[in-house]
């Protein structure tokens, strides 16, 4: 028998954010993927309100129909200190003192949060300044493809083509609503599609068909954001999706799929409410019915689109297209797609598990390759500032 110790895997869901459901589903998902002989799952649960907790119970999906799942036995807080020297959970941090806080060592932080503090790099950052392994996309890739502005600023600058849009901010809205719809209804022809900057899972969007429903998509939308954004509707196009994973130089394209929804647009409810396994449950056609020359051109743009934001780990990118005349237009990166994307990599031919342990390993690549950096940088400064004296401080001469 083998005595290698299994690598433990910490699957992070829940969240402070508006996709907190999807996200324990996702993760639970993440978690139940993992070979056993292989690897020790640990789950962390952020709550609602931004609490961390760890604890066997918490690996069940069926506990979070229980409103006290965070007082069930062996369910304890813990959080993620962002110091290099531990590398892992500190466990009961404020335990009394008959009772001590225990640091439970991890190999790789398996983010499965979407939306806000998950998908935005703020955990992201953590992770950098606790050096610890992690899937998906690093600080700048999170940040960059969170916000949907100014991922279609990055995507025109690589020449990628992107639906015309506007944008504007909650203020601006509040201050000059005639201006706004007036520039909109100027620039953009209806139907029009209007969306919070960041978010996911069709969150706060909204198709405006006339002016009175663009004013209310914009107030909708302005809800869940700062910033808002309205796009060009391709009427009589189709959605097509596509997953890429990968790291540095080596990327690979998913098997296309194209969603049918019978809505104008597929909502939150046609995404996870409808079925149990996220955008699984949508109905669609796998592979999507395109042609060869469109099918390549799509995977290729996906690389391309997913190197520009300097992505890495695992995505589903969602394009609208008119296949009769080989029209395309990225509409989105999606850094964490609920449910990874397993039914699409399932027709290349990778299991669940296999996708998992594709994903773990390439957090450790690309932590790997981060160590290769210098940042222990020597000089002479302080010294030199502590002789002549700082000026605008204190003793200054």
């Amino acid at each position: 028998m083998s005595s290698r110790r299994h690598t433990t895997i910490a699957v992070i869901f829940g969240g402070r954010s508006v996709e907190h459901d999807v996200s324990i589903v996702t993760g639970h998902q993440i978690m139940s993927a993992f070979p056993a002989d292989r690897y020790e799952v640990v789950p962390v649960y952020i709550s609602r309100d931004g609490r961390w907790f760890t604890g066997d119970a918490l690996a069940d999906i069926d506990s979070f129909k229980d409103d006290d799942i965070l007082h069930r036995n062996g369910v304890r807080a813990c959080f993620l200190p962002p110091d290099a020297r531990y590398h892992g959970l500190i466990i009961d941090p404020l335990a009394g003192r008959f009772s001590k806080s225990e640091l439970r060592r991890i190999d790789v932080a398996f983010p499965a949060l979407h939306g806000s503090h998950g998908e935005d790099g703020s955990i992201q950052g953590l992770f950098e300044l606790a050096d610890i392994p992690y899937v998906g996309c690093a600080t700048l890739g999170s940040a960059l493809t969170n916000d949907k502005i100014m991922t279609k600023t990055v995507l025109r600058q690589a020449g990628i083509p992107v639906l015309d849009d506007l944008w504007f901010s909650r203020d601006q809205w509040r201050k000059q609503p005639e201006s706004i719809i007036a520039q909109a209804l100027a620039r953009l022809e209806l139907p029009l599609f209007v969306k919070p900057a960041t978010l996911g899972s069709s969150i706060g969007i909204g198709r405006a068909d006339s002016e009175p429903l663009l004013r209310a998509s914009i107030d909708i939308a302005a809800n869940f954001d700062r910033r808002v954004l309205i796009e060009s509707a391709l009427t009589d196009g189709v959605e097509i999706n596509c997953s890429v994973m990968g790291y540095g130089d080596q990327f690979e394209a998913s098997t296309l799929e194209q969603p049918v929804s019978w809505d104008e647009f597929l909502s939150y409810e046609d995404k996870y409410l409808r079925g149990g396994e996220g955008m699984k449950s949508a109905d669609r056609l796998v592979p999507a019915p395109l042609s060869a020359d469109l099918t390549a051109r799509i995977k290729e743009t996906s690389i391309a689109a997913f190197k520009a934001v300097d992505g890495r780990g695992i995505a589903r990118i969602d394009y609208l297209a008119r296949p009769s005349e080989n029209e395309l237009y990225l509409n989105e990166i999606n850094t964490m797609p609920g449910s990874l994307a397993f039914y699409l990599w399932r027709e290349d031919g990778y299991a669940s598990g296999a996708l998992v342990e594709k994903l773990a390993q390439l957090a450790r690549s690309a932590h790997a390759e981060k160590r290769q950096n210098t940042y222990d940088y020597q000089t002479n400064l302080v010294n030199v500032a502590s002789q002549r004296g700082i000026k605008g401080g204190k003793g200054a001469k």
